[in-house]
């Protein structure tokens, strides 16, 4: 297809009207024709996916620790604009606006990706090296990872009801409207762009195990955590995986992960010193936000005042079953003090106290940990010995392994709380189990509705889409 004077950009995905189009400038304007002339023009359309994603609407609060910290029971305290979230109430202008926000903010990265997907194999020769193999790799992944986790808010779950109408899944760069796909349509699109990622991604220095410098390329490989590398993109198929019941590939994937020895534990030494408090040697996949610092000091400090999320020491010893040497009750809060002296707020997004940039402003998308409880979780349902994977997260973190588990889903429940407050992941845990009864709440929300947004209005009008609840 011809592109447009400039890159343009989808912001109320397919059947939208003219009106719904605008320009971007990533630095400046410059049109598609000029940016995919180069090398160049595709890394920097690659960072501006990533760079997308890494807003307060999406990735950096509401995605993480903001509306889905509060809709998964994880805070004692949090901003009033969120009330109508803690009760499962999505008719309210802010749940509304926020729900608006990632279904456009969402669907707006896809449109970038599926821009470079478009043109990338026709410019195949404007690039060196691997370059082409890993920027289209990443590109398929992001997709992948974008839809799926649209699905995840948007969409049933497939304990729920697989043939739920969902979501579109959008592939080609254009003002057509997409079809609307049901659960099980939207997660085999979702797994097949992840199997043709993998592929392109074996190309992948931390796959492959190539040294990168400063002098290759500027550096352009090194990093490799701060992008959707191979790992990356393997443990996103086993959370795909494992959404879909499909637990023997979801081992797999998990395995092949942790057996690659690439994302060793922090170490207590780094997290007594403040060298760690993100866990980035832990990180399949973290983006980079540069504003950490005062992400940190406006939300999980004392002084963010109405803005500030915390919990309260009982909920918190509750958190973690007592266990006052795991390293994660130990090191990753800090205390309140005078009147909010019960108050403990999380420190995972503090500054490092190390100038090593491989420990500076890091927000974690998928962690090691996560691959054990995908691991244990697998064989649980397999009949299988699940307590090594189990008990390795407890032993990193400085808990004594479990030796008899009474009642395997609950005890999975309490150990992934423990590990993903502040992370984003909690919520999408308890949907993904259907679970009607969850910590901190007596709310049940499978009655209630609560595991699937409703789609946006304007989307309901322009796109005349069927009921996803």
């Amino acid at each position: 297809m011809k592109f447009g004077k400039f890159i343009l950009i989808l912001i109320a995905t397919s059947g939208a009207a003219c009106s719904d189009w605008l320009d971007v400038e990533p630095r400046s304007q410059v049109k598609d024709a000029e940016l995919f002339s180069s090398e160049t023009g595709f890394k920097e359309a690659l960072a501006g996916v990533y760079a997308l994603l890494t807003t307060e609407a999406l990735y950096v609060k509401e995605m993480r620790f903001g509306m889905m910290g509060v809709l998964g029971q994880e805070w004692s305290y949090y901003s009033t604009a969120y009330q109508d979230e803690a009760l499962y109430n999505y008719e309210g202008s802010n749940p509304t606006n926020r729900m608006e926000n990632i279904w456009q903010g969402l669907y707006n990265a896809i449109a970038n990706a599926n821009v470079i997907l478009e043109v990338i194999d026709e410019k195949k020769h404007v690039f060196t090296g691997i370059n082409y193999a890993v920027i289209k790799g990443e590109a398929l992944a992001l997709r992948a990872f974008i839809h799926f986790d649209l699905l995840r808010c948007f969409g049933a779950s497939v304990e729920a009801n697989k043939e739920q109408p969902a979501i579109p899944y959008v592939t080609v760069y254009a003002p057509l409207q997409s079809p609307q796909l049901t659960v099980s349509g939207v997660i085999d699109k979702v797994l097949a762009d992840l199997d043709s990622a993998a592929v392109y991604l074996e190309s992948d220095p931390i796959y492959t195990g190539k040294e990168i410098t400063e002098q290759d390329d500027n550096g352009y490989l090194l990093n490799r955590q701060l992008h959707l590398n191979y790992y990356a993109a393997k443990g996103l198929q086993a959370r795909a995986y494992l959404y879909n019941k499909q637990y023997q590939q979801a081992a797999a994937c998990a395995s092949e992960v942790i057996l690659s020895g690439k994302f060793p534990w922090v170490s207590q030494t780094d997290l007594i010193n403040g060298v760690d408090y993100t866990g980035a040697s832990e990180q399949l996949w973290g983006v980079d936000v540069n504003n950490l610092s005062t992400i940190s000091e406006t939300y999980f400090q004392l002084t963010g005042g109405s803005a500030t999320f915390y919990v309260k020491q009982n909920s918190l010893l509750n958190y973690y079953d007592n266990l006052t040497d795991d390293y994660r009750y130990l090191y990753l809060y800090t205390f309140g003090s005078g009147a909010s002296s019960d108050n403990r707020y999380p420190a995972k997004y503090n500054v490092s106290s190390d100038d090593d940039s491989y420990y500076l402003n890091k927000m974690a998308m998928i962690k090691i940990a996560e691959m054990h409880y995908i691991l244990a979780e697998a064989r649980y349902h397999a009949s299988e010995d699940y307590m090594p994977a189990l008990n390795a997260v407890r032993v990193a973190r400085g808990v004594t392994p479990l030796s008899v588990v009474a009642d395997f889903p609950v005890t999975l429940a309490s150990e992934f709380r423990k590990e993903f407050i502040g992370e984003g992941q909690l919520f999408f845990f308890y949907k993904r189990r259907n679970m009607e009864n969850i910590f901190e709440t007596d709310i049940n929300p499978v009655e209630s509705k609560a595991y699937v947004f409703p789609l946006p209005q304007s989307e309901r009008e322009a796109a005349n889409r069927v009921d996803n609840r």
